[in-house]
């Protein structure tokens, strides 16, 4: 199959250690990929690793204003977008009791996680609905369904990814665009360091408290399985979780 038949992936949190597994896997599968993150040091860099098949797109997803010019940012090599992939997130100043945590922790993750996600969506879907294809793969969490103690923000923020994904499942239902929920447990990215706000120490701490976790690259397997489903295949959800193996 051609590349251009291939098309193209539209991922946010791109710079990230789970969004690079995740492009490498999407180019290598013949896609081009549209790398949007806020980091524009970690962006550019990895955008040139990627070369032809790579267009970065310095953006902060909490900007609302500039989401909604997401797509003027897309040059027409790149068009249309085939596959967006709601990857961004974070946890900073999570794992933290809710009342002692800070409101404005907890208001920028759910700003995030969830608004985010809801506004990049936003800004792709129309082309998708008029030219009746696309597939929206929502990167959520274990914690969608299950209580986590101390990570309250978090937690309801990816519920209500879950909750956005089956909606809007339910209303593109007469359309051919499908729509997938991800629901990774403990990964090996950097949002734990982030979480910690660059404490190195406390994010090795952290995996050490458990014997199990996913590496980035499982994560981005478990979504090209997904992509590379007929057209009238939906995956509506996975979860993945590792495997104790101690």
């Amino acid at each position: 199959m051609s590349i251009t038949k291939r098309g193209t992936v539209l991922l946010t949190g791109a710079a990230g250690g789970l969004g690079q597994a995740i492009a490498r896997a999407a180019v290598a599968a013949g896609r081009r990929v549209v790398l949007v993150d806020r980091n524009e040091g970690s962006l550019n860099r990895f955008a040139a690793e990627l070369g032809a098949m790579a267009h970065p797109v310095l953006l902060d997803i909490t900007d609302h204003a500039a989401v909604d010019r997401l797509l003027d940012q897309v040059p027409e090599a790149f068009r249309p977008v085939d596959v967006l992939i709601n990857n961004a997130g974070h946890d900073i100043g999570g794992r933290t009791r809710f009342d002692q945590g800070s409101p404005d922790d907890w208001t920028d993750i759910i700003r995030t996680n969830l608004i985010g996600t809801m506004r990049v969506t936003r800004a792709v879907l129309p082309a998708m609905v008029a030219r009746n294809a696309g597939h929206i793969v929502n990167v959520s969490s274990i914690n969608a369904v299950r209580i986590v103690p101390d990570m309250a923000a978090y937690s309801a923020s990816k519920a209500g990814v879950r909750m956005f994904t089956e909606t809007i499942r339910g209303e593109l239902s007469e359309t051919a665009i499908r729509v997938t929920e991800i629901l990774p447990g403990l990964t090996r990215t950097g949002i734990i360091v982030t979480r910690y706000r660059g404490d190195q120490a406390k994010e090795n701490a952290y995996f050490d408290q458990f014997k199990i976790a996913l590496d980035p690259e499982d994560v981005a397997r478990v979504i090209a399985f997904a992509l590379e489903q007929p057209p009238h295949v939906q995956i509506a959800e996975i979860m993945v979780l590792p495997v104790n193996r101690y």
